[in-house]
């Protein structure tokens, strides 16, 4: 046993209430983000703060008192921070807490304060704290583990069942860890999920067997009739009592045909939610080294659908003004028509030797990079057998290294 006493665990309402902190360092501006959250009326005193804390300031989140700490300071104070590198006004603040009855935490000497923050976390309407008689980096380890718990579902926090409905979750370019942490905890919720076949295929295996697995790749005819399929899939099983995870790579409105979802699940009445995901047109290049901008560089970034052909009746893209252009293209579904892209975009006005990037399987195990220009890249697509997923980058930026040779 500890010689010192247990502390008592507990939810303070600090909504408009006065909340001053002392201190305008890093462990300030950890502290005022969430007791702003919170809704406490915060006010910093200190001569300087971070840049952080002073945006904050402007944007009138928290009042910053621009001087040093005078006695005082905690009248009508609900709860006090004391977190400068000066020792002697820290516990002057304490000092003052105690008159004043304020609970106070004291960043440099915790022992010495009347209160301790303990390592917090957020999870579906839960906010997890965990103490470990000041042991930080115990109590971070374990608030840590079991947040991850409660988003992979190892471990089941659901009071009542989850209601009916549809969740249309992006869930990222491949690599399992870039799926955001709501998508992971719907995920984790999931009756019946509907899966592409570029999501993250690695997260299907952390599904508990009673979790139906529909792989949205296998449903038979054209795409179209696929797709109208799709739609009816998410729709049945929402309406009996289950609720819909409808796993998508990348994220679900940039060419993933989400909307076309919502709009199915909205008319027939289906409760949907959609969670945004890290689209595949900016992580796979940044996996592979390549920035899509860069300070005097590129100001332009356009990102345009390769399914159909330049000169196809369908195309709703100006080829004539990406040629023209001098910033970045991003070319999604594009490796089957690249030559045909390369010419069009050097028709209009493109350097033939603009540098070109070509990610296969960006962000996974697999992921396999080129580097050529707009004369080469058809050949070098053949030659080494580039085959879909890939990300097609177009631009001074693909011709950027980190590294020499690399």
């Amino acid at each position: 046993m500890s010689g010192h006493p247990e502390q008592y665990l507990v939810g303070l309402d600090l909504a408009g209430r006065r909340v001053v902190v002392v201190g305008g360092g890093q462990v300030a501006q950890r502290r005022v983000t969430r007791l702003i959250a919170a809704g406490a009326a915060v006010e910093v005193v200190s001569p300087e703060v971070t840049p952080a804390v002073e945006g904050m300031a402007s944007a009138r989140e928290l009042t910053w008192t621009e001087r040093p700490y005078a006695d005082g300071d905690l009248e009508g104070a609900w709860y006090a921070v004391a977190c400068t590198d000066d020792p002697a006004v820290n516990a002057a603040v304490g000092a003052e807490a105690q008159r004043r009855r304020v609970f106070c935490v004291r960043a440099d000497d915790g022992a010495a304060g009347t209160a301790v923050t303990p390592a917090v976390g957020e999870f579906d309407g839960l906010t997890v704290g965990v103490l470990a008689q000041g042991r930080h980096r115990r109590s971070a380890a374990v608030r840590t583990g079991l947040l991850e718990a409660l988003r992979a579902g190892i471990v089941d926090d659901r009071a009542e069942p989850v209601r009916p409905g549809v969740a249309l979750v992006g869930g990222g370019p491949g690599d399992p860890e870039l799926i955001t942490v709501r998508g992971r905890r719907l995920l984790s919720r999931a009756d019946v999920v509907v899966a592409d076949r570029l999501g993250p295929r690695d997260l299907l295996d952390e599904l508990g067997p009673h979790v139906e697995v529909i792989d949205a790749s296998k449903i038979p005819y054209g795409r179209a009739m696929a797709q109208q399929r799709i739609n009816e899939l998410l729709v049945e099983h929402a309406r009996a009592g289950k609720f819909v995870v409808r796993l998508k790579g990348g994220d679900p409105f940039v060419y993933g045909r989400g909307f076309e979802e919502v709009v199915a699940c909205t008319e027939a009445g289906v409760a949907v939610t959609v969670v945004p995901g890290i689209t595949s047109a900016f992580a796979a290049p940044a996996a592979a080294g390549v920035p899509v901008s860069h300070r005097g560089v590129a100001h332009e970034i356009v990102v345009v659908s390769g399914h159909v052909a330049p000169g196809d009746p369908r195309s709703l893209v100006d080829w004539e003004a990406l040629g023209r252009m001098r910033g970045t293209v991003v070319l999604m579904m594009a490796v089957e028509r690249i030559g045909l892209f390369a010419a069009a975009l050097v028709e209009h006005g493109r350097p033939a030797d603009t540098p070109v990037a070509v990610i296969q399987d960006g962000t996974t195990r697999i992921q396999r990079a080129l580097r050529a220009t707009l004369s080469t890249v058809a050949a070098q697509v053949r030659e080494h057998e580039i085959s879909p997923p890939a990300i097609v980058v177009v631009g001074p930026v693909a011709g950027l290294r980190a590294h020499p040779g690399a």
